[in-house]
């Protein structure tokens, strides 16, 4: 337990209520971020024809489902393990069903030769996030490691991957404008199903982190 200090000395650990603020801070951010991008990624997708960024839209509807469950969790009700568990499985669920719709999808389109349009507004978000997606799981750890909260961690671990998954994008959006290689687009898609699915596994399994002692 931390003890609540008038005067913390330099490099003390904030206490947990400031902690849980920052927290929601972050999961707040996240939320706002997520929603944006799965509307502009899914409007963008569909005007392009461009799976990956369907996909890409659509597992930031589900990691903003998570994040309503983190902002829940860190709202009061953070020891309700039997409602976190089901939600985490709910969540994983989600995460397999997308993993199997983006890798059936992308197969269906290479097998199609379905030549998606270039999209310069799928390249400059899958830039952006990219950018912005480290900085948030970075501090997500660092409170995460303050609360010894294992969903907190798990949370982060979430955004790097999404983090990840912009990479894929923004190389496949990249290849397909710059150079018309039109199967970079699914092949994206297929690169991203594994990581989804992975998400989806892991959720299952109600995999901790490792950050309680």
């Amino acid at each position: 337990m931390y003890r609540h200090m008038d005067r913390p000395s330099a490099g003390a650990v904030p206490a947990p209520r400031a902690l849980r603020r920052a927290g929601l801070r972050l999961e707040w951010a996240t939320l706002g971020w997520n929603v944006t991008e799965a509307v502009v990624a899914i409007w963008a997708g569909a005007v392009a024809g461009s799976v990956s960024l369907i996909g890409f839209g659509a597992d930031s509807i589900i990691e903003s489902l998570s994040g309503v469950a983190l902002v829940w969790r860190l709202l009061g009700h953070e020891d309700d393990a039997g409602r976190d568990r089901i939600a985490l499985r709910l969540v994983g669920i989600s995460f397999l069903a997308l993993a199997a719709y983006v890798g059936y999808e992308a197969a269906t389109s290479l097998i199609r030769s379905e030549e998606p349009e270039a999209s310069v507004t799928g390249i400059v978000l899958a830039a952006l996030s990219l950018i912005v997606m480290p900085l948030l799981a970075h501090a997500k750890r660092r409170v995460a490691r303050g609360m010894r909260s294992d969903a907190l961690a798990a949370d982060a671990r979430q955004t790097d991957i999404c983090a990840n998954l912009s990479a894929i994008l923004l190389v496949g959006l990249g290849l397909n404008a710059w150079l018309g290689w039109w199967w970079a687009d699914p092949v994206a898609g297929l690169a991203m199903a594994p990581l989804i699915a992975r998400e989806g596994f892991d959720a299952l399994r109600g995999k901790g982190c490792g950050c309680r002692p």
